[in-house]
This record gives structure tokens, sequence and C-alpha cells, in this order.
């Protein structure tokens, strides 16, 4: 999931640690948005789908091969222009040297209930996890390749089937099942055939001229899904990566509506979110590090990382709690939901950071969390610093005022529309609040002095 045409990984040779660092992402957008939204059919998906829709939070956990030495997930490898690595080695080299960071990744530590408990407690309602990511490396134990943590360096371990501990740990805190799946594999010859020069992130060889080959890659992908929705229980969302596997793009068709069959035979009523590809297989959009200008009447979720970066990096700069706030609150005023993503360590944690963001993120929604969850859209959604939401039977409407970064609240607030007839209040404490109408605008007196951070009001 990156931006290939603005996203820049700037890769660094350290002769002691023999790893690349890039340098930071940048915040930008790589799958817009669009109108092509086609509604499902299936009522058991739309009842899902709306369900979905209330829940407005959720996390997406990167977590791979690329978290041992702390780099961008999978890019590394791909010998597109703008990737830069280290004219030291030659690139069979990089890709030798990464293909064996699979003898390397023992996460000992390997700890889903603490995943799980930092993002209840941060509000969290459901979660996506990449059971395997461009570079072709299964999180769970498929019997299609041994190029899985079950059978590498971890294979002694009881729990190296970790996609099982991932969702049994989330369902005990009553989360949404989401698994994320690369469409491409960039290990598999089938995909990136050795025979010929890997040029970019497409399959490598001319699938007119080698048909077989190419019907054997489909048939692995069919397979490896259907081993993440017949052996892990239940699943909620299947979230396929990789737009560029498409029929349009170099006859990259493998075959969407089997898979589609496939999926919600194994598992009736499952969100299938085909990325970017507009149709029926795409259930929600997902604009990736940006939020759309405006509202939107169809499922979509926007996809912001924590850092930087979707998975662990080291020495990574973290987003402030208030700024995901404020992210959180503009994503729903304009109808969508909004993933975080975060990246456990290579010992299978996640870092105090993220604790220590996702706490404090937790707390905001303890005491706020009317003016997010199981809301709807209304008309006048944004003046100013502040956004609107509303309660679904429409007898509430709430105030999220976002503060400038590092900068106290004012005094009062003021706004035009969204007005009240009984009265207002602060949600995070149900204190009444001092106000005045005059024609169509409302001035709200807020009391002092109060944290530096976003807060809700609730309208009556």
């Amino acid at each position: 999931m990156k931006n290939l045409t603005l996203f820049l990984v700037s890769m660094l040779l350290s002769a002691m640690f023999l790893f690349a660092q890039p340098t930071s992402a940048q915040e930008n957008n790589i799958h817009e948005q669009s109108d092509q939204y086609e509604w499902p059919q299936d009522q058991q998906v739309l009842k899902k789908l709306g369900q979905w829709q209330d829940m407005k939070f959720g996390v997406l956990l990167h977590w791979g091969l690329y978290a041992v030495p702390g780099i961008v997930e999978s890019w590394s490898i791909c010998d597109e222009p703008w990737i830069k690595r280290d004219t030291t080695r030659t690139y069979q080299q990089y890709l030798d040297w990464y293909w064996g960071l699979c003898r390397e990744f023992r996460p000992t530590r390997f700890n889903p209930a603490q995943w799980a408990a930092a993002c209840h407690d941060a509000g969290m309602k459901y979660m996506i996890f990449t059971t395997k990511h461009h570079d072709g490396f299964c999180m769970f134990d498929s019997h299609e390749t041994d190029f899985t943590i079950a059978r590498q360096a971890f294979k002694d371990d009881p729990r190296r089937d970790v996609l099982r501990h991932v969702f049994d740990a989330f369902r005990e805190q009553q989360f949404v099942i989401g698994a994320y799946y690369s469409k491409p594999d960039w290990h598999s010859q089938y995909y990136w055939w050795d025979v010929y020069a890997k040029k970019g992130r497409n399959v490598n060889y001319p699938i007119d001229q080698h048909p077989w080959r190419w019907q054997q890659f489909c048939q692995f992908t069919h397979r490896q899904i259907d081993e993440i929705l017949s052996r892990y229980g239940r699943v909620d969302i299947l979230w396929l990566d990789g737009g560029w596997v498409c029929p349009e793009n170099r006859q990259q068709d493998i075959n969407m509506p089997a898979i589609a069959a496939m999926a919600r035979s194994r598992q009736p009523g499952i969100i299938i979110v085909d990325r970017t590809i507009r149709g029926p297989y795409e259930n929600y959009q997902t604009p990736e590090r940006t939020i759309p200008e405006r509202q939107l009447n169809y499922p979509w979720e926007s996809c912001i990382p924590l850092t930087d970066d979707w998975g662990y990096t080291r020495n990574a700069r973290y987003k402030s709690a208030a700024k995901v706030i404020a992210t959180l609150a503009e994503v729903v005023a304009k109808g969508g939901n909004m993933v975080l993503g975060v990246g456990p360590t290579p010992e299978g944690l996640l870092s105090p950071e993220d604790i220590s963001r996702l706490s404090e993120i937790g707390q905001w929604l303890r005491a706020n969390g009317k003016a997010i969850y199981n809301t709807t859209i209304t008309p006048h959604y944004h003046e100013g610093n502040i956004w609107f939401t509303q309660s679904k039977d429409g007898t509430r409407r709430y105030a999220i005022c976002i503060p400038d970064e590092g900068q106290t609240l004012p005094e009062k607030l003021s706004w035009t529309e969204n007005l009240p007839s009984k009265r207002i209040r602060l949600l995070s404490n149900g204190h009444q609040l001092k106000y005045g109408v005059q024609g169509n605008r409302v001035s709200v007196s807020l009391p002092q002095p109060l944290p530096v951070q976003p807060i809700a009001l609730e309208i009556e």
C-alpha cells in the first residue's frame, strides 16, 4: 500500500546491521475515491456493511518480514524508478538478503492479546490483519508455500500459525475481523518468474505466451484465500490489496467472480474490498493517506497510518493523539470510517509509543464517543474548525471543535445552522453551556480552563 507516483523510499545500507532504512513516507493520496460505486445486491452483505459503517474506527495491522530490519513493507524489493537502494549491492544480492529475513523472523514475545487490548482501549471496533503482503510472506500456515512464518524460523513455536492467534485475540475483544490479502505475490514463481527480468510490480512474463503459468497463479491465489476463509473462524471483511492485478492491466485476471462466490460460500455476508477496482467486489472504497474533499453517500474508509509508514520502522515519527482524533472527526463528518495503521515490532509487541497514543485516543473516545459512533451525516457538516455529526434518529447533533495544533480553545464558539432548540452541553461531562441565538447563528460560552484537545458538544 504505497503511493507509487508520489511516495518515495530511501534505503541506506548499514555495514554493521545489514539492513536498509527508508526515509519517511509522504502523506499523499494513492487510491482516489470516485462516484463509481455499485451497491451490493446481497442482503446479508448490505446488513453487515451497515453495521460496519456504524463502527467508524478500526485498526490495520501490517506485520511481516519487513518488521525484522524495520523498513517499509515489501516495496524495497520492487525495481521501479522511485525506489532507492544502496548501490554497493546488486539487486539480486538485496533480494537474497530480503528473502533470507525469513530465517531471522522469530517473534518470541508475540502477544496478540496485548495488541487486541490496546486497540480495544483505543475505542477501535474492527481490525484488518495482513495475512500476506506483496512480498509473498504468509502470516498464516499456508499449505501452498513454505514461505510462511509457520514453516521458517518460528516453526517450532506452538504459536507459529500466528493468524489463528491474532484473530482469536481480537474476537475475544469483540472485534469485527478483517483479512488483508495481497493479490500480487512477488515471491511466487507463478507471478515473478525467474526466467524473466523483474520490471516493476506487475507479473513479469507475457501471460498470453504462458497461459498455463498464469492459471497456476490464479489457482494458487484462490486456494490461499480459501485457506484463510475456511480454517480461521469467522471473517467479516476480505480486504484485497494490489489493485494493479486486474483484467485491464496486462490481462491479470484472477477471476474475482469465482473468488467472491467462494468467499461467500465460506463466510456468508462477508464484505469484499477489491481495492480500486470499481464494481461489485469493492463493497467500500479506501482512499489512502487522505480524506475526500466532500461528503460521500456510499461506504468508504480513509486509511491513515499512525506513523509515516504502515508497519514498524525504526525511529518512527508518530502523529499526536489529537491529530488522529481530528482526522477521525473529519472523516466521520464526511460519512466515512477511519482505519489507523499500526505495526507490531519484530518481537511481536506493540511499542510503548503505540500503546501511549492508542490510550490517549481511547480516553477521548470514552468521553466523547457519542459524537462519533453510530452517527450519520448532517447537511451542514463543517464550519471553520468545527465538524458536525448527528444521531441516527436526528434528535441530537454534535459539534466537534478541533483547536489548532498547540493552541488553547477559545472562550466562545460560534456557528450557523445546527441550532439548539433545548440545550447545548459538553459531551465529556454533561455540563450544560450558556448560549445565545441570533438569526441563524449560535454563540456558546465554554467553561475555562479546558484541556488543549478536541472537544465535543451535544446540541438538542
